[in-house]
């Protein structure tokens, strides 16, 4: 029993989104993230390649969920994460850590500059219908202005 609670936890864990997977996935084409994000468990939900968008999604241990909408204008990715995870929330914070500049909180915003990446902004909502266990999540990168994507 311990080895199937310990091998959901490192399946959990595999599909988190950190601060290097968030550069990764900026830094690099639309058809890279398709592989890295597939690798990490996620199934794409839309894939439009008219308007350069693409929606993915990986169903979580729990109940939870997690989905990542990349947009591509030009050569800057756009990314923006929905999540009911907690785990994915701590995360986020874990790994900018090191790399933070500057954090503030607005309202129900929290915001971070982070060195090498843009800047992030975080806004936890109650979940409808409530729970004191979930939350929803959003988690929006906006890259830095000299940040495209390679081939």
């Amino acid at each position: 029993m311990s080895f199937f609670c310990a091998s959901m936890t490192c399946l959990a864990q595999k599909q988190l989104i950190s601060y290097e997977d968030m550069k990764y996935l900026i830094e690099n084409n639309l058809s890279k993230a398709d592989t890295f994000l597939l690798a990490k468990g996620y199934t794409a939900l839309e894939i439009n390649k008219k308007t350069n968008n693409r929606k993915y999604v990986a169903q979580l241990p729990g109940g939870t969920k997690s989905e990542i909408d990349l947009r591509a204008d030009g050569k800057r990715i756009y990314m923006d994460i929905f999540t009911d995870e907690i785990s994915q929330y701590n995360m986020i914070h874990n790994s900018i850590a090191q790399f933070l500049i500057k954090d503030q909180s607005m309202g129900d915003v929290e915001a971070y500059n982070i060195k090498h990446l843009g800047d992030i902004y975080i806004t936890v909502t109650d979940k409808v219908p409530y729970s004191p266990i979930k939350e929803d999540i959003e988690i929006h990168l906006v890259a830095r202005k000299g940040i495209t994507a390679w081939d």
